[in-house]
């Protein structure tokens, strides 16, 4: 049976890719911060499903893999990830580097430990980018900047590996149904609070923005079994797209943001997410 490292298992999009390749057959190592953290998953594929303490950010985790991995690997799925939101310049030097090292850099550094064994098998790369790593939104700039650079980093790789086989591919939600999502108040809250009283005035306007577009993502939002479907395809696919936009309205946002002028769309944008016309 096909071997697979999901990263980001514990909960939202990497939990429900687990369930839905340990059910078509996949011996899935499921990587968790915490090793109970993915009890669940064992519980529910006892069979299937292998623990492997993993955070991407560590450089010991990214070396122990070396031991923790079986001979043959088919393919990683890059899913670990966090959202550093607000506006840019609130946001602090350190919260920035964080957002990187996360979504880039540890990202990476778990494909840079999984190639030999990938190239081996002529196995694949699975990045969960977003559509937020295609059009960039006003109080996102963090989280934007962080997908803007995997898809670069994914679109070198998968020219630098090809002569052995192995296809890197994108896979690019929008809303999903995820804590995300469905904590969104609260972390405008939190969002918020950080705020010096200064930034505070200057970005009410966008922050109440924000609010009310918090509704309309939550109901567009897509199960996070969906983009599970669509990372299953990225694996199995006998000629993967380079790119796997989820959702009928995301590939029409994207398309839209390719053929519009960059002034229309910054207008669009805005109003959609809230930024005031005026200061």
């Amino acid at each position: 049976m096909p071997t697979v490292l999901v990263t980001g298992a514990s909960r939202g999009i990497g939990a429900a890719a687990v369930h839905r390749l340990a059910g078509a057959n996949w011996d899935v190592l499921a990587g968790v911060r915490r090793a109970e953290d993915a009890d669940p998953l064992r519980a529910a594929h006892p069979l299937r499903v292998t623990p492997v303490t993993l955070d991407i950010t560590k450089p010991d985790d990214i070396a122990a893999l070396e031991r923790l991995l079986p001979n043959r690997l088919d393919g990683v799925v890059n899913n670990a990830g966090v959202v550093v939101a607000g506006p840019l310049e609130a946001v602090p030097p350190a919260d920035l580097r964080r957002q990187l090292d996360v979504n880039v850099v540890g990202q990476m550094a778990v494909t840079q430990a999984t190639l030999p064994r990938l190239r081996a098998s002529r196995g694949r790369v699975v990045f969960v980018s977003s559509v937020s790593g295609l059009i960039a939104t006003p109080m996102f700039g963090p989280y934007n900047a962080s997908k803007f650079a995997l898809e670069g980093i994914a679109d070198a790789l998968r020219m630098e590996v090809s002569p052995w086989g192995v296809r890197v591919v994108l896979v690019e939600p929008a809303q999903t149904d995820t804590d995300l999502w469905r904590n969104a108040d609260q972390d405008a809250d939190a969002l918020e609070s950080t705020l010096s009283p200064g930034h505070r005035a200057l970005y009410a306007r966008h922050i109440a923005g924000f609010r009310k577009s918090i509704p309309r993502s939550q109901r567009t939002a897509v199960p996070a079994d969906e983009v599970a479907g669509v990372i299953e395809r990225a694996l199995t696919d006998r000629r993967p797209r380079a790119r796997y936009v989820v959702g009928r309205g995301p590939r029409l946002q994207v398309l839209t943001s390719r053929l519009l002028p960059t002034a229309l769309m910054d207008a669009l944008l805005r109003s959609a997410t809230g930024v005031p016309r005026r200061a």
